[in-house]
């Protein structure tokens, strides 16, 4: 396939907004770097032999203070800001500052995460794990629901959106260059505000992927209140609530919404959009959030006979 060796070098990172600040007592960060995609050559429908890109998913044990936790199945885009909003969302910390460094060693296929004074009770809040529908298998712990009676998010005073925002959004989206688009396979998540987006980032598992944006989000101090997230895969209750954790109260998504999804955003007080593409869209959730621009309604088209 032409041109193929050099997709495999120039496979897009995550996108970032400029360069920002971290927060002060960030953690340090190590810089792993890999591989996105590997050529294989495969038989087509016509009997034709030929090359394509795949993804290439790897896996992540995470180690806090030398203590495994939990092995993550990942692309490997952004691995430390994975790490780092995944202790975030699943409440293991509250504070970045928590956090003195990560290191990934992708030879090993492990995340060491040093803390500055040991994190409290660690094996008993993350001994009920729930297995979720993520790809790849996500998982959340047992008391994280019980947490979100906590969150509070911003009313439709702060948190609005208008349909031509949406429609920017989604032509962001549409236009962004991705592995998706090289290979399949994988699920892209995005953080907005007022249409521009901060930060996109692709993965395995779209659980990842917005775990990887919290993580960034928490780095460099980054609130959600006015912010709009967008993912690919399907809302379930996991991404509902991880978006919640975020602070960000407004979620547009490709794909649609499970009940718990669903119920979850209701009690939130989140606006959820799904099966959104291109001008299309339905809006779940957060009717008093969203300053519909209804488009004129197409004329029905009658066939005639011959």
């Amino acid at each position: 396939m032409p041109g193929m060796q050099e997709a495999l070098l120039t496979t897009p990172s995550p996108a970032l907004a400029p360069a920002l600040p971290v927060v002060a007592g960030a953690p340090r960060l190590s810089q792993a770097r890999s591989e996105f995609l590997r050529e294989i050559t495969i038989l087509d429908e016509y009997g034709a032999r030929r090359s394509i890109l795949i993804p290439i998913e790897r896996p992540l044990t995470v180690f806090v203070d030398k203590r495994e936790l939990v092995t993550l199945m990942t692309l490997g885009a952004k691995p430390e800001l994975l790490v780092l909003g995944y202790l975030r969302n699943q409440r293991l910390i509250e504070d970045v500052t928590q956090v003195e460094s990560i290191d990934v060693d992708w030879e090993v296929g492990a995340a060491a995460v040093r803390t500055r004074a040991g994190l409290s009770d660690l094996e008993a809040r993350t001994a009920r794990r729930v297995v979720t529908t993520g790809c790849g298998q996500g998982t959340v712990y047992g008391d994280m629901l019980a947490q979100l009676e906590s969150i509070t998010l911003p009313g439709p005073s702060v948190a609005r959106i208008r349909q031509s925002t949406l429609r920017r959004m989604l032509e962001v989206i549409r236009q962004q260059d991705s592995i998706h688009r090289q290979a399949g396979s994988v699920h892209g998540c995005a953080l907005f505000q007022s249409g521009d987006m901060l930060m996109f980032v692709e993965d395995v598992g779209r659980h990842n992927a917005i775990d990887t944006i919290a993580g960034w989000m928490a780095m460099h101090g980054v609130p959600g209140a006015d912010k709009a997230f967008f993912t690919t895969g399907r809302l379930t209750s996991e991404m509902v609530m991880k978006s919640a954790q975020m602070g960000v109260p407004i979620v547009v998504s490709r794909n649609g919404v499970t009940a718990m999804g669903y119920d979850l955003a209701v009690k939130l007080g989140i606006t959820l959009f799904g099966r959104a593409a291109n001008r299309h869209f339905l809006c779940y959730t957060g009717f008093d959030c969203f300053d519909s621009e209804p488009e004129p309604e197409r004329a029905p088209v009658r066939v005639v006979a011959g």
